[in-house]
């Protein structure tokens, strides 16, 4: 008996509303727990802070970068099975990962198969909201996001208890467990109902006369689909904002991975230490829905690419307040105004990315943005670890994360500001050549704006506004 789809912003919204809070927090927020094992897993496989570091740097790196891909599976399969397929890869790569020996299997199971897995999952369940809430979108996506900070609040709190009790293998074999509650989560996703009207069967098109096209063309045509390298080139805003966000996520995980190390080696107590996580979590869980909705209110509309530069040099600055004392009370003030710029950033994120890019293509230009953002994710983290190799200074870990932020907040704001100066002295110049036009088809006298006066006649077939 086929089932009957579900009618959107229904009652059982709500419980996809959940499922998908509940998926966020399963991945999204398992990221921030890695730094709690960094020096369990240096001194198992005896490996350097950079050699460590590429653990959670595969991880999160993964858990953007199959963004495109997973694209596709929704498209074919939907996002209930997409959803359990990722739930699935995340508990296979973190059970195969407790039985690792050495550093590169950690690689592939944990890093690469875990964080493909945990993107199918979070980022399915982002697009199933899409289809399931239309008037009440905002404050869907929104809600959903707090799973996020409950993610980041319980999993530091739940990897401590379990690393002293089983170790680092028996907590990973734990965590393969829990991550299988995203396959749950997915089959509550039932199928939408939609108000497209259902396609009439026809006979088979008439065999065309043109030839196929080729691999090349196919391949070419899939690549523009999914990844917007003709905004790249042709949008200013776009090209701005993604080397701006490249540049700032060489420095903004560090603290997620380093902030736990670093206490511990000033003598903070190993539970302190891991409840600092928790307090940034734990901020979130108010501060990111707020952000979430004022982000979303127009009268913010024209300003947010500068509250989103503001955010980020909030956050830079924070980190020198970090790096210049390790004792316990200044390290909770550093998270609480931690937690306010990060909630700044994760809300305004996507919103100015839709507020440059067409809605047309969003997809497509959210595609490359994340494949590019990867490419930062997976290569800072172990730039940090060398970093502190060399020094042995976690003060420095924190200085580069600073100065990525606030340089990349700088070269946000500034360009910004560049290019709409540029468009508003492009609106005069458009409308005179606009009336110019006008003029020119009616054969009438157009003054100059130096006091001149120019004929221009109908036999005048162009008129260009530059």
């Amino acid at each position: 008996m086929p089932q009957v789809p579900e009618r959107a912003e229904g009652c059982w919204a709500w419980v996809v509303l959940l499922a998908s809070l509940v998926t966020q927090g399963l991945t999204l927020g398992f990221p921030t727990c890695t730094g709690i094992f960094f020096t369990e897993l240096q001194h198992e496989f005896q490996a350097s802070n950079s050699e460590t570091s590429w653990f959670p740097s595969i991880l999160t790196a993964m858990l953007h970068a199959g963004g495109p891909l997973c694209s596709i599976l929704v498209g074919r399969f939907g996002c209930r099975v997409t959803v359990m397929l990722g739930g699935a890869l995340a508990s296979l790569g973190m059970v195969a990962s407790s039985f690792c020996h050495t550093l590169s299997q950690l690689y592939l199971t944990a890093g690469f198969i875990t964080g493909l897995g945990m993107c199918f999952s979070f980022q399915s369940s982002i697009t199933v909201l899409g289809f399931y809430f239309s008037r009440h979108r905002a404050l869907a996506n929104a809600l959903a996001s707090v799973g996020v900070s409950l993610g980041i609040t319980l999993w530091p709190l739940l990897s401590r208890y379990l690393l002293e009790n089983l170790g680092w293998r028996g907590t990973f074999l734990i965590f393969g467990g829990v991550l299988l509650h995203c396959c749950v989560c997915g089959a509550i996703l039932r199928p939408v109902a939609t108000s497209t009207a259902p396609e009439t069967k026809e006979g088979p098109p008439p065999p065309s006369k043109t030839s196929a096209p080729g691999c090349l063309a196919v391949c070419g045509a899939a690549i523009q689909r999914h990844l917007a390298f003709d905004i790249l080139r042709h949008n200013a805003g776009y090209r701005v904002f993604t080397l701006g966000v490249m540049w700032m996520i060489l420095g903004f995980p560090l603290p997620h991975v380093f902030l736990v190390p670093y206490a511990t080696r000033h003598g903070v107590d190993e539970h302190k230490a891991a409840l600092l996580i928790s307090i940034i979590g734990f901020s979130n869980i108010f501060l990111r829905p707020v952000a979430g909705l004022l982000a979303g209110r127009r009268d913010f509309a024209g300003h947010r690419k500068y509250l989103f530069s503001l955010a980020a040099l909030l956050n830079g600055l924070t980190n020198l307040v970090c790096a210049a004392s390790a004792d316990f009370r200044v390290l909770v003030v550093y998270c609480l105004v931690y937690s306010v710029s990060m909630s700044g950033i994760g809300a305004l994120l996507f919103q100015v990315l839709m507020d440059i890019v067409p809605m047309d293509r969003f997809s497509s230009a959210l595609g490359l943005f994340t494949i590019l953002e990867s490419i930062s994710i997976l290569t800072s983290p172990p730039l940090a670890g060398l970093l502190l190799d060399t020094t042995n200074n976690f003060s420095y870990v924190f200085y580069m994360s600073s100065f990525f932020l606030i340089s990349a907040a700088l070269f946000m704001g500034g360009s910004f500001c560049v290019l709409q100066k540029k468009e508003r002295q492009g609106r005069p110049a458009e409308a005179e050549g606009a009336i110019t036009e006008v003029a020119s088809e009616r054969g009438l006298t157009v003054e100059d704006p130096r006091g001149s006066e120019k004929q221009l006649y109908t036999e005048i077939t162009y008129v260009t506004s530059v």
